[in-house]
């Protein structure tokens, strides 16, 4: 799979540290700036590490090859664009519960009738404001108002009924396919087809209507009990503002167990890069993870071209000096969430849930190797297909080539 690294470790005996020269050093960094060669090609290459090649690059630009203290951090203005943020919202808020006051002052005036319907009726009709402000305001379906005030007809025009054999064929397919998948996910999997086909798509309603009667529904999930609760909110409007990582265990047949660490945009949700071994994850696993996600963004740089928050929990191999030094070096801002509340992280707690659910759990896992050439087979599904609630039931991919269609920016590289 094109755009991810996955690097598995296996561990037969003690670990051995090997020592560099500095002209074996700086002979690995001149491979780096040959024509279509990457930092992570000539490290698998030469077998040292992603992250370390990354640094002996950036440290043989400024003409020395040995430890260096980090210059002067340039501290970004999250805090402040925070406080804009809640302004705008405030303002917001102030401006809708000032409408909404008015809605209700008016309705009162107006109110001859015990009934909520007649009363918005009445207000709509008199067009000061906004139909949907007054039905939201007084709690009554904007359809039914609309009907009222524009006096149209009273019935739909019926249509012929149409045989539901086909889709329930296209339906049962996806489902054999993906076991997973409720009537949400059924439908947008139905409609990326019909889209490519120049097919006008199936009715969600409908999807749900024959899945209903056929007993094809996934059963309701109930909810947990009482969890912390948060204000703050992960997900943000554009790509590359906010990335998140987390890690999860695979357990396979054979009492093998595989640990997995990922890299994830918190807008687009693309699963940019991950990480598996049949040991722990450590801070050199993390490094790792950073620079390959960097490059399948951004492709060969030494720092990124904007700050980027990095959001990750308090495990050891986040919170590591070396793995904080190294995401800052590179143009990250590492964050971390309070302690017990995984929720601050939602967004990569939620990808794990996905992974496991859609992935991990119908796919064989005999042992820790086939567990670790099946992943990049089951992120680009994800990646490239699987839709998502939050992007309109797109893929990740779906939805960063509409929105650079739509902008009319070039696409991130995701093949």
């Amino acid at each position: 799979m094109s755009g991810s690294y996955p690097r598995a470790e296996v561990l037969p005996g003690p670990e051995r540290r090997r020592r560099w020269s500095v002209v074996e050093k700086l002979a690995m960094v001149d491979e780096t700036r040959e024509a279509g060669a990457t930092v992570s090609l000539v490290a698998r290459r030469r077998g040292v590490s992603p992250n370390q090649l990354f640094t002996w690059r950036r440290l043989a630009e400024q003409g020395a090859l040995a430890a260096t203290q980090a210059e002067e951090e340039v501290v970004p203005a999250s805090a402040f664009r925070a406080q804009q943020d809640m302004i705008r919202e405030l303002q917001r808020l102030l401006g809708k519960k000032t409408l909404e006051t008015e809605i209700l002052k008016e309705a009162l005036e107006v109110a001859t009738d015990f009934k909520k319907t007649a009363v918005a009726a009445t207000v709509a009709a008199t067009r000061q404001f906004p139909m949907t402000a007054v039905c939201e305001t007084l709690g009554v379906a904007r359809s039914n108002i609309a009907l009222r005030v524009t006096k149209g007809p009273s019935k739909r025009r019926g249509r012929p009924v149409l045989s539901e054999e086909p889709l329930l064929s296209e339906i049962m397919a996806v489902i054999a396919e993906m076991p997973s998948y409720g009537y949400p996910r059924v439908w947008a999997v139905l409609r990326r087809r019909s889209e490519a086909q120049g097919d006008a798509p199936a009715n969600r309603k409908r999807v749900y209507r024959i899945m209903k009667k056929h007993g094809l529904l996934l059963q309701k999930h109930a909810g947990g009990g009482a969890e912390r609760q948060h204000d703050g909110r992960v997900a943000v409007g554009q790509s590359n503002l906010r990335w998140c990582s987390d890690g999860f265990e695979i357990a396979c047949d054979n009492a093998e167990r595989v640990r997995v660490a990922f890299a994830l945009d918190c807008c687009d949700r693309e699963a940019m890069s991950h990480v598996a071994t049949t040991a722990g994850i450590k801070g050199d696993d993390i490094r790792d993870l950073m620079v390959t996600a960097v490059e399948q963004r951004f492709g060969r740089l030494n720092r990124l071209p904007k700050t980027i928050e990095w959001l990750t929990d308090n495990g050891a191999c986040y919170t590591a000096a070396d793995t904080c030094r190294f995401a800052r070096e590179i143009g990250f801002l590492p964050l971390r969430t309070p302690i017990e509340s995984p929720q601050s992280n939602g967004m990569a707690e939620a990808f794990v849930r996905t992974f496991k659910r859609d992935y991990v759990a119908f796919n064989p896992k005999p042992d820790a190797a086939t567990v670790i050439q099946s992943l990049p087979a089951w992120f680009e599904h994800y990646n490239a297909l699987h839709p998502h609630r939050a992007l309109g039931y797109r893929s990740p991919r779906e939805f960063i080539a509409l929105n650079a269609n739509s902008t009319g920016e070039v696409a991130l590289s995701g093949n």
